[in-house]
């Protein structure tokens, strides 16, 4: 009788270990390939790295995106987030602000949120202006893979998020690999498990 329970729990923690990233690979692999975006309060452009003001091509991916997604009206205000990386002589919210600015979004219609380092901070970042200004819809902008992981600490903090992915740069579809995939699959299931322990284990923003 002891053998068989063993058995059992066994066949249980295996089935877990198979079903359990399954489903995050599924989830994270979805979102990447959204093409629905509704109307919302505000853009949301997550950060990545900046060169001395000109945004790297994983940020300009990101930033041609929240232009596209602002120009089709979806949206009335443009919020970039992203602190400095060490040694860096400017932000990559203010590298992305003036990136918007220069291509013909018009300087009320940008704020930068000059925080954050990681997506728990950036989310924190942005959702706290958001509650400022009493809006709650966003439109996220990000690389395909990390849509899913983005909107759900979003949502957790109280915003209603959907996520624009990247449609070009080095992390659009075309472009990023299993390994993306796997990678933020993984983060994901660490948040949703482990909640806010879980993201210095696996956070990074690309």
């Amino acid at each position: 009788m002891i053998f068989k329970l063993i058995r059992k729990i066994v066949a249980v923690l295996l089935l877990i270990a198979v079903v359990v990233p399954t489903y995050a690979l599924a989830v994270t692999w979805s979102a990447a390939r959204n093409t629905l975006t509704r109307n919302a309060d505000v853009i949301v452009v997550l950060g990545a790295a900046q060169l001395n003001g000109r945004p790297g091509e994983v940020l300009e991916a990101r930033l041609i995106e929240a232009k596209r997604v602002f120009d089709a009206g979806l949206a009335p205000l443009i919020m970039t987030v992203g602190a400095k990386a060490p040694g860096d002589r400017t932000t990559e919210a203010a590298s992305g602000s003036y990136w918007l600015r220069t291509n013909g979004v018009p300087r009320s219609k940008v704020i930068a949120l000059e925080v954050g380092r990681d997506t728990w901070v950036s989310t924190q970042s942005y959702v706290e202006e958001m509650q400022k200004r009493k809006i709650e819809n966003v439109i996220i902008v990000t690389d395909p893979y990390h849509c899913r992981r983005a909107m759900t600490m979003a949502n957790d903090l109280g915003a209603v998020a959907s996520c624009s992915p990247v449609q070009s740069g080095p992390n659009s579809l075309g472009n990023s690999g299993t390994r993306y995939l796997v990678r933020e699959a993984g983060a994901y299931l660490s948040y949703v498990t482990l909640g806010r322990r879980g993201i210095h284990i696996s956070d990074h923003l690309g």
